[in-house]
């Protein structure tokens, strides 16, 4: 049982209780619509490239059509869960602090990916792994009292996916299989990072 003090008081309680319930509400409805074509509703074009080329390499890279699907949904999920959180006001000064780094890593890892792309023999496979790496602590950091251990372990296994060794190198083997899928990845890259979205 709840005693308010003021009519005012109540008001404001019940108020950022329905407030957190339509939040929740709308994390859960996007995240069960999580998918490829859903998503296409909410994001552009060069995005949803993107999406499609590091799906079709989680699928050529484990060979499981199914843990692919899984891998992109949760990358999805993730996404769609914080820009929620941005959307309604959530963060505070200090995470919007860890916010702006995590832009500024993001952006680093796209510079790094593509210039690794456009100069031949130049991929560090470890250089690549560790940005990833910031960006997944850094995104953990920023969610960390607002999402749900389930959406921490989401963000783990996207990062620690695409930041896997073998995968990175043969992902950026000049003649290997993966080279179509790395042209559009960085393709698209360059375009956000022109248009200023990373």
């Amino acid at each position: 049982h709840v005693e308010f003090s003021t009519e005012q008081e109540r008001g404001f309680f019940f108020s950022s209780l329905s407030k957190d319930m339509a939040l929740k509400a709308q994390k859960k409805i996007l995240s069960s619509m999580a998918n490829r074509s859903s998503v296409q509703m909410f994001i552009d074009d060069t995005t949803s490239e993107i999406l499609d080329e590091l799906y079709r390499v989680s699928k050529e890279y484990t060979g499981n059509k199914a843990e692919a699907q899984k891998i992109l949904k949760n990358l999805i999920k993730i996404a769609v869960k914080i820009g929620l959180l941005f959307r309604n006001n959530r963060f505070n000064e200090e995470e919007l602090v860890i916010a702006k780094d995590f832009k500024k890593k993001l952006n680093q890892g796209a510079m790094t990916a593509t210039s690794f792309y456009e100069v031949d023999f130049t991929f560090e496979q470890t250089v690549m792994s560790d940005l990833l790496s910031d960006c997944r602590d850094l995104l953990l950091k920023l969610v960390n009292t607002h999402l749900t251990t389930k959406s921490h372990d989401r963000i783990n296994r996207v990062f620690n996916h695409y930041s896997d060794p073998q995968l990175l190198t043969k992902l950026y083997d000049p003649s290997g299989p993966f080279r179509p899928h790395l042209t559009k990845i960085c393709k698209g890259l360059n375009k956000l990072m022109e248009d200023g979205t990373i």
